[in-house]
């Protein structure tokens, strides 16, 4: 039978979701985690990866379990337990035994927070970011991206895709006191997309970027045109979506 776990972390001390060989990455720790609890080989197949040092407020693996030793609540508390600290598993859900983390999710979000302030409690949780930004002119440049788009100028170079489109549903900034955040919505996204995309929304906010040169940069498919990489401490992959039909009604 086969299960979605819903999974949320802090990545600070975590080489991404992926596992790695000279790395501790959030997939080897919850995979020893479930090994441990159901003394059985257990391997997990994530919605998607996040790099090294990205936070995770949702994010969904599945993984196949011929019996349930316990119920859901109970398998919840025991695995919790094992798991460290800065790592979570908010529910467990029964799924079609065709069903994928990784290609049935039909939506992701993230969002990039900003602290205005230098904030001690915001420490490693958000980027202080010191310069003033226009928000408006930042979020006209957002709603270029909307749409689908090929945005090969957002994505690392060395990657596996097979292509570089994405069709991006929501791409706003707010502003509430000091702190500035960036939601982005779509169906998929390229390896360091948001932060690329954030970075050259900067840059339109502080003026180094006008909006008609931000649209040139998405059809130039060039990285070297775009802005820098943002830090990966202020992003934070915070809702992943599927169809309801992958979930099994259970009574």
């Amino acid at each position: 039978m086969r299960y979605f776990f819903e999974i949320a972390y802090n990545g600070k001390n975590y080489a991404g979701w992926q596992s790695q060989a000279n790395a501790t990455g959030i997939q080897t720790v919850v995979e020893d985690a479930l090994s441990k609890l159901l003394r059985t080989p257990i391997r997990i197949v994530g919605s998607g990866r996040t790099d090294t040092g990205v936070h995770c407020e949702q994010q969904f693996f599945h993984c196949d379990l011929e019996k349930l030793p316990f119920d859901y609540a109970t398998l919840l508390q025991k695995l919790n337990s094992f798991l460290p600290r800065d790592v979570a598993i908010p529910s467990i859900r029964r799924v079609k035994d065709d069903a994928s983390a990784r290609y049935d999710a039909v939506e992701r979000t993230y969002h990039y927070r900003i602290t205005r302030k230098k904030n001690p409690f915001k420490e490693g949780l958000a980027w202080h970011y010191f310069k003033t930004a226009d928000v408006q002119t930042m979020n006209s440049a957002a709603a270029l991206l909307l749409g689908e788009h090929d945005f090969e100028c957002f994505s690392k170079v060395k990657t596996d895709v097979n292509h570089f489109l994405c069709d991006i549903k929501k791409a706003a900034w707010r502003e509430e006191g000091d702190l500035l955040e960036f939601t982005i919505t779509a169906n998929r996204f390229l390896r360091g997309m948001v932060r690329a995309v954030v970075g050259t929304l900067l840059d339109v906010g502080t003026g180094k970027t006008s909006l008609k040169e931000f649209q040139a940069i998405i059809q130039s498919r060039d990285r070297k045109k775009a802005g820098a990489n943002v830090p990966p401490y202020g992003l934070y992959l915070s809702k992943v979506k599927y169809p309801p039909s992958v979930f099994v009604k259970e009574s």
